[in-house]
């Protein structure tokens, strides 16, 4: 049929990544609401309403609108195996003329963590921004006590590139975080201008 538009779903080993729907709410917000002593020290503070449907709801037509304007790509993470959620991966700040970049971001549910899991969904999502999106660069950053997420980055190819000063606001401070770079191989150093 003309004029539908197939959303992007990806698979790895293990995984299938794709956006998130209504009907995922339960399994999003009891995984979150789980996971909350696991992942508040890396995260923003969460609203009073988070874990909410209707913020939830909120959530999906953002990453619906976001998807198709090309500003990002969120996805969720479910195990191919018994389609349980995981956590989620979002190429967010998606830039397009001469930057062709993207920053990633990324959660998993603590009883899911140091897996393997989250490896996987990271070189899913840049083999797919720098192939089917044709981004050349795909930046990261993390707080530089995060081992676990330092790690994973460095394991997928990421390239350390400095501090940035008060970057976020985490767990309710300013907070400085190091940063990540991936960049599209056959790209380093040339352009097509001729």
């Amino acid at each position: 049929m003309l004029g539908v538009r197939r959303r992007p779903k990806l698979e790895t080993e293990r995984m299938m990544l794709r956006l998130p729907a209504h009907a995922d709410w339960r399994a999003w917000t009891t995984l979150r609401e789980a996971s909350a002593a696991f992942l508040t020290p890396w995260e923003p503070v969460w609203s009073h309403d988070h874990l909410s449907r209707k913020a939830f709801t909120n959530r999906v037509y953002w990453a619906a609108r976001a998807e198709t304007q090309g500003t990002a790509l969120p996805l969720l993470m479910f195990r191919r195996a018994d389609q349980a959620l995981l956590g989620a991966i979002t190429l967010d700040n998606i830039r397009r003329g001469p930057a062709q970049t993207g920053t990633l971001g990324y959660w998993i549910g603590a009883e899911h963590a140091r897996q393997g899991f989250m490896r996987e969904a990271i070189l899913a999502v840049v083999h797919h921004a720098f192939t089917a999106m044709d981004l050349s660069r795909i930046e990261a950053a993390c707080l530089p006590e995060n081992a676990a997420s330092r790690g994973v980055l460095e394991k997928c190819g990421f390239k350390y590139e400095g501090v940035a000063q008060s970057y976020l606001q985490i767990n309710g401070r300013w907070r400085n975080h190091v940063l990540y770079a991936n960049l599209r191989g056959d790209r380093r150093g040339r352009t097509d201008v001729g």
